[in-house]
């Protein structure tokens, strides 16, 4: 039997529009300045006076964390500085909430600042079609002010208020509907946090989402205290699932093949001409958004969730690859191995600082080209051939790493034995200059290739 539940609410918005500012006010906690870079980099939920938060990063990287949380909620805050007006994400967020089709209210925060005007900020939000409540439009909007805690009350009975009149229910006894906010491997196991929105989860029972199972072996609540059930409208945490589900499936108590697109990155042909980067990342959410943000110059070889192990590194040695870790730890065992295999990696805890690394290494070149000839012709010598080249840029010489490249595809690391001007042995050839270039092992060349020297 149907019956009237809790709230789930999805907090939308820029960043540093004061989203966590204003749960922190609300539970009276200080997540805030806990958080590193004083930004929510996944996504949380808690409650308050019976009213399920879940709390959306701001930073662009985590548009699809953020659309996948407007999607799980019954009603939308679209939090807005009343200092700072309609940003990117403010946008970005409307259209989240015009596409999950949910009622939402606007919450316009710093108003204890002396730039702050809601009149201004609400004819910015006009502007971008949204119709306010007393101004030709159904659409509700209050002032907050987390630092002072004004409006704060105010602003839960308005949200018990729209929850009454859109008639939000659901029933503990029906088939379980649970939707996955994230996940990370942790000591105890695979930890999977969720938004229950009907049915209930219980302790010992069996639950699936796409692919994955497993048996709720631990199960908690937002405050993470153990617990032998979660209701309909209440975030948890589940421990028991055998492989950790994708963020955004939803959870069953019976097979059903509802996992989204994988996460993790393909291990397909990757392109030999952009820089080979491994990614490490603490949760799910994390590494999806980091898949979506890495620049194109590099190559993604592999990505997945969890701490930085011993393999990481032969595999990122195996393909010359650079290690980029989000929040996972790396011990000292794995940063020698690392050394002693001569694999660079990188650890950060705030995503713009590892977004911003990875255009310094683009600017900078970390795969330098310092030499590039062009085959031209093909010469016989003693049942070989000999490579016919012009170079084309910088300096080829008889050391260094060279490649031999079709287009942007890599045919393979060559040798070179020899290097002949006019029929002179020569240590190089610099750029304008003609050769004949003796390399092995002897790949199928073909007129056209390009033999390059690399710095890497």
């Amino acid at each position: 039997m149907n019956i009237k539940r809790s709230p789930i609410v999805v907090v939308l918005g820029h960043v540093d529009h004061g989203k966590t500012s204003l749960l922190d006010a609300l539970r009276q906690t200080s997540v805030t300045a806990s958080e590193a870079g004083g930004i929510t980099q996944s996504i949380g939920a808690s409650v308050v006076k019976g009213i399920t938060f879940v709390d959306t990063p701001g930073h662009a990287a985590f548009s699809k964390m953020r659309s996948r949380g407007s999607k799980l909620a019954d009603i939308a805050l679209l939090v807005l500085d009343s200092s700072d007006g309609v940003k990117p994400q403010t946008k970005e967020a409307i259209e989240h909430i015009n596409d999950a089709k949910i009622p939402f209210i606007v919450v316009f925060t710093k108003t204890d600042l002396p730039a702050a005007s809601i009149e201004v900020a609400l004819a910015e939000l006009e502007k971008n079609g949204i119709l306010f409540e007393g101004r030709g439009g159904q659409t509700p909007y209050l002032g907050i002010s987390a630092k002072k805690k004004e409006g704060l009350n105010e602003l839960l009975d308005l949200i018990k208020l729209l929850s009454e009149v859109n008639s939000i229910e659901s029933d503990d006894e029906a088939d379980l509907e649970a939707v996955v906010i994230e996940t990370a491997r942790e000591k105890g196991g695979n930890m999977v946090s969720v938004v229950v929105r009907n049915g209930k989860l219980v302790v010992g029972k069996e639950i699936y989402s796409g692919q994955t199972k497993g048996k709720i072996k631990g199960l908690f609540d937002y405050k993470n205290n153990p617990v032998k059930e979660i209701l309909s409208g209440e975030p948890a945490r589940i421990l028991g699932f055998e492989s950790l589900p994708q963020v955004g499936s939803v959870i069953t108590d019976h097979e059903i093949d509802n996992q989204p697109h994988s996460a993790k990155a393909s291990r397909g042909t990757v392109d030999k001409t952009k820089i080979p980067l491994y990614l490490k990342a603490n949760n799910a959410g994390s590494l999806e958004a980091l898949i979506a943000s890495i620049p194109a110059e590099f190559a993604i070889i592999d990505a997945s969730v969890g701490d930085v192990i011993e393999s990481d590194i032969l595999n990122a040695k195996s393909n010359n690859a650079i290690i980029f870790v989000f929040e996972s730890k790396v011990s000292s065992n794995i940063k020698k191995l690392a050394e002693m295999e001569k694999i660079k990696v990188e650890r950060f805890e705030i995503i713009y600082e590892l977004l911003q690394r990875l255009d310094e290494i683009v600017k900078s070149g970390l795969v330098e080209i310092i030499g590039k000839a062009e085959i031209v012709a093909s010469f016989p010598f003693d049942g070989k051939r000999v490579a016919g080249s012009k170079i084309i840029l910088g300096r080829i010489e008889k050391t260094g790493d060279i490649k031999l490249m079709r287009g942007e595809t890599e045919l393979g690391k060559i040798k070179i034995l020899s290097i002949k001007k006019q029929k002179q042995e020569v240590q190089g050839a610099s750029q304008g200059e003609e050769c004949g270039i003796f390399f092995a092992p002897q790949l199928d060349f073909q007129i056209g290739d390009a033999i390059v020297a690399v710095k890497a």
